[in-house]
């Protein structure tokens, strides 16, 4: 649900996905179906109507040696924390890639390598509701390692590579490549991580690619309630460079869960002019019992460099401040209900940036998921 302000109506609609997952599974091998329909009550004047009939996950897993498995075909890519690789669990379409997936796990050590490819989907739904669609890349390269260093302190690497066809330029490619790590301190009650990556390659205007991303954070628990301190870094440029772009760009990892629920910041560099982005937050997470917990997120938004307004002058880096509040109560085991409000204090840098046309109005933003997960049969055989 959207409420209305000076530049946009007021819009309400239901999305519902139904999901059917078959998985027949013996000691070495695994075969996975995951299908599902998501429908559109009220959306765009009509009463009803299908926004995507196609499966999420389709695969099959299996040992090849000790240690060491294969997984082939369509399936999620969550990776670390999900910033760089996410199966977007909350959209309702998620996302996915096909290929293959080589695994490796032994004591301290969990390593994978990945191979994606993309071909040509039916248009008969739209591709903002197909959990592949959406991809552009011809090939997709992905190394992933985690390593338990001790009892304290984790390490994780992620490496990838991403080949796409030039659309600007026929018969030409244009890739990027991204290396980075992630290192973390856990004890019983406090934790932190420093999280960086750097990007290079080129961009589809054949600009070389010279760009960052930095999250340090701290979280501290106390009782029932969790505090998380910290920042996202992604770099950007001051004006646009002939030869250089030095705008770190995120194309698969997931957006609403780092800055901010109403989604002004998920598609870079885009959504910010090319000028970077400094996203501080705090998070607040509360235990209320068993079943009920509640939540409030806090960001403020800044860019790396000014912006430019109409008179082609230098405006604030300060953009708003975004606050998400939220609550999740599971009242049966395979029953989960989410609530959520967020509001935006915008300045006016998100006029410049396209995002809303007065700043002197406050955008408002709610949404409630109700999932249910049942289980409709389960046969294990027993030998006897």
């Amino acid at each position: 649900m959207q409420l209305p302000t000076d530049g946009f109506a007021p819009d309400f609609f239901v999305s519902q996905r139904n999901r059917l997952g078959l998985t027949y599974q013996r000691k070495a091998l695994k075969l996975h179906a995951s299908l599902q329909e998501i429908h559109l009550w009220g959306k765009s004047g009509k009463i009803s109507s299908i926004g995507s009939i196609n499966a999420y996950e389709l695969y099959l897993q299996t040992a090849i040696a000790r240690n060491l498995w294969v997984k082939i075909g369509r399936q999620g890519l969550l990776l670390d924390n999900g910033r760089m690789f996410s199966d977007a669990p909350w959209a309702q379409q998620s996302r996915s890639h096909e290929g293959i997936r080589l695994f490796y796990d032994r004591k301290k050590l969990a390593t994978d390598f990945t191979i994606a490819a993309t071909r040509k989907y039916p248009k008969q739904y739209e591709a903002a509701y197909s959990p592949v669609a959406s991809h552009r890349y011809q090939l997709l390269l992905v190394h992933h390692l985690k390593y338990k260093i001790n009892e304290h302190y984790t390490l994780t690497t992620i490496n990838f590579t991403d080949i796409f066809n030039n659309k600007n330029y026929p018969g030409k490619s244009w890739f990027s490549i991204n290396n980075g790590a992630r290192l973390e301190y856990r004890d019983s009650n406090f934790y932190w991580t420093l999280n960086a990556y750097y990007q290079y390659g080129e961009n589809s205007d054949l600009k070389k690619i010279n760009a960052f991303y930095i999250q340090p954070e701290i979280s501290a628990t106390f009782d029932k309630t969790t505090f998380r301190l910290g920042a996202e870094i992604m770099s950007g440029e001051a004006a646009p460079d002939d030869r250089v772009s030095r705008s770190f760009g995120i194309l698969y990892g997931v957006a609403w869960k780092f800055m901010g629920n109403m989604n002004f910041f998920a598609r870079f560099p885009a959504d910010v002019n090319s000028s970077g982005l400094i996203n501080p937050y705090l998070f607040v997470l509360f235990k209320a019992g068993k079943k009920l917990s509640l939540r409030a997120d806090s960001h403020l938004f800044y860019t790396q460099y000014p912006l430019r307004d109409e008179n082609n002058e230098k405006a604030a880096t300060y953009l708003g401040f975004e606050n998400d509040l939220s609550l999740n109560y599971r009242p049966l085991k395979n029953v989960n209900i989410n609530f959520g409000f967020s509001y935006l204090i915008a300045e006016k840098g998100m006029e410049l940036l396209g995002k809303i046309e007065n700043a002197g109005e406050t955008p408002v933003w709610s949404y409630l998921m109700v999932s249910f997960n049942p289980e409709i049969l389960h046969y294990k055989k027993v030998k006897k």
